[in-house]
């Protein structure tokens, strides 16, 4: 589906199902568990249906012999979960009005349940016998052919899209700050294509609905070799009760093997991280205040690094101490759970690159410890509700070139949705991500993508008005891209692009005393007008000439008005 086909589907889903609040019998803040619940059952169905003749094939290959195996655990182990023929949605479309739709979609969701443990306790049910009104009593069965219009036939990740449209509009509706719990998914792709995950244990501190394990896992599956099972395990923390049960439906759907813990993060560690993962990755809330000090200043994971500090006590009688804002708790802890091989990515406000104080002492040691491989400014608009700017911290344990960044700042790099928001194309997340790769010193990844822009562009119609099938000048355009600003096919500083910056020497990271802000090392892009200085002499003097003849007829304009003006009042 093209972008503006996503789109209006998602207002046509949302405009459809708020039009039927009115006659519900659920209060604004109760209504979104039951269409999150719904929209569920129909993504169930979809990734259900890809799998199910190859899962009834394997059943009965076996049936009746001593190899024989229950249904469901084959359909766990190929799609996740196993999916009983009542908690199938055209089943629950296609029973009469007579029947206790309400009952029925309740058990729908027992039977779910009872299959795939990671969902136990987890899907919304009696909260469908709240739904009709007296004044309607088929608004369940409308909302269920709402959600049937959600096509079978598209990628699952428009699940994540849907999903988490619906949770920022309800965050809306309830006067609290949408898209709190969620990253962009281009931006999440992003993250992951500069860690390029292989396996192993994943943390994710703030995990909202999950989307940064989807993501990893994606990408984990379009790279793997062999047909290797992926060995991926997702360890999620989030504070809030109910987006503790979208992440495990998030990642029941999508088959990632994971726990998902309900706690808040600055003062509870279900996972003993420290020094444990593989890959941590987490979009936290930005500039959090109120964090008591004594709960964290004693935790190993936050006061490796030091522990952000105010200058000055606080001197109100029995008032609790507390940390200037939870960013660098954040940065710590990214930091400290990593293993000696780990990476992770985080996104921050763009405000901690430059923070001072303890916040920079902090920074110092972790600039010094070599663990920061590199830092990226974000494109403004790039989130739902928040034009807060942002920069990526990319940490690598086991990075070579312990006395250098990698500093890019890609604030001119996005493709407009419409006035308020942005997004990074594929090919922008490729471009960008390619930037990493050249650091890397893998070439055959960039001559890989050239090739593919090559090969796209060898098929691609002259011209086009299909976003799903850009025209040549598109490729030929990201061909450009490349080779102009790498021709040999390594990597080499781009100004006002990119910067590998070393700790030391002249406009060094010391040098720019500690800032992580990629502005201060990539500079700015000067245009070359491609004139002489004679030439330009010329054109100087050509327009003070025009200027000073500007003001003389502005002087002269001045006297005539004043003149009229003083005839008009009889002066």
């Amino acid at each position: 589906m093209t972008n503006n086909q996503i789109k209006n589907l998602k207002d046509t889903l949302w405009a459809t199902a708020d039009q039927l609040r009115a006659n519900s019998g659920l209060k604004s803040t109760e209504y979104a568990e039951p269409i999150l619940g719904l929209i569920f059952l129909r993504f169930a169905e979809v990734k259900y249906t890809k799998y199910e003749a190859a899962i009834k094939a394997e059943y009965d290959k076996n049936k009746g012999t001593r190899m024989e195996r229950p249904i469901h655990e084959i359909a766990i182990e190929k799609c996740g979960f196993y999916l009983p023929e009542e908690a199938k949605y055209d089943y629950l479309l296609s029973l009469p009005e007579s029947e206790n739709l309400s009952g029925k979609v309740k058990a729908a969701m027992e039977s779910l349940e009872k299959y795939t443990a990671e969902l136990e306790d987890t899907l919304p049910k009696d909260v469908y016998y709240s739904v009709n009104s007296e004044d309607d009593p088929l608004v369940l069965s409308k909302l269920l052919r709402t959600f049937k219009d959600i096509p079978a036939e598209v990628q699952l990740d428009i699940f994540g899209e849907i999903y988490e449209y619906f949770l920022s509009k309800f965050a809306l509706a309830e006067g609290q700050g949408g898209g709190e719990f969620f990253t962009p998914s281009t931006v999440v792709r992003y993250m992951v294509e500069v860690l390029a995950p292989t396996e192993g244990k994943i943390l994710d501190p703030a995990c909202g609905s999950g989307g940064m394990f989807v993501q990893t896992a994606h990408y984990i599956e379009h790279h793997k070799k062999n047909g290797k099972q992926m060995n991926l395990r997702a360890y999620g923390v989030e504070k809030t009760g109910a987006t503790v049960k979208l992440a495990k439906m998030n990642l029941v759907l999508n088959n990632v093997r994971g726990t998902i813990t309900e706690a808040n993060s600055y003062y509870r560690d279900p996972y003993d991280c420290f020094g444990q993962f593989d890959y941590v990755m987490a979009n936290p809330p930005f500039n959090v205040d109120g964090i008591e000090l004594d709960q964290v200043k004693s935790q190993k994971r936050f006061n490796t690094y030091g522990v952000p500090q105010n200058k000055t006590k606080n001197t109100k009688k029995d008032a609790k101490e507390t940390v200037p804002n939870g960013n660098y708790l954040w940065i710590n802890m990214f930091a400290t759970s990593l293993n000696e091989n780990g990476r992770a990515a985080l996104v921050i406000a763009n405000s901690a690159s430059d923070a001072g104080n303890s916040e920079k002492d902090i920074r110092i040691k972790l600039i010094e410890s070599g663990m920061i491989s590199q830092m990226v400014t974000l494109p403004s608009n790039m989130f739902t509700s928040v034009t807060l700017p942002a920069t990526l911290w990319f940490f690598d344990n086991a990075k070579k070139n312990k006395d250098e960044i990698l500093f890019i700042d890609a604030r001119n790099i996005f493709t407009q949705i419409d006035r308020a928001h942005r997004k990074f194309s594929d090919e922008q997340i490729k471009n960008l991500s390619i930037i990493s790769r050249l650091y890397e010193g893998k070439t055959e990844d960039f001559e890989a993508l050239l090739k593919e822009y090559r090969d796209n562009l060898t098929e691609a119609p002259e011209t086009s008005n299909d976003e799903d099938t850009p025209p040549k000048s598109y490729w030929q355009d990201n061909i450009d891209w490349l080779t102009e600003r790498f021709p040999d096919g390594k990597y080499v500083d781009v100004v006002g692009l990119c910067k590998a910056a070393k700790l030391d020497g002249e406009d060094g990271i010391i040098d720019q005393d500690y800032s992580l802000n990629p502005g201060r090392y990539v500079g700015v892009v000067i245009e070359d007008d491609g004139m002489t200085k004679e030439e330009f002499k010329a054109e100087m003097l050509d327009l003070n000439s025009v200027l000073t003849g500007l003001n003389t007829e502005a002087h002269e304009l001045e006297i005539k008005i004043a003149e009229n003006l003083q005839k008009l009042v009889g002066k």
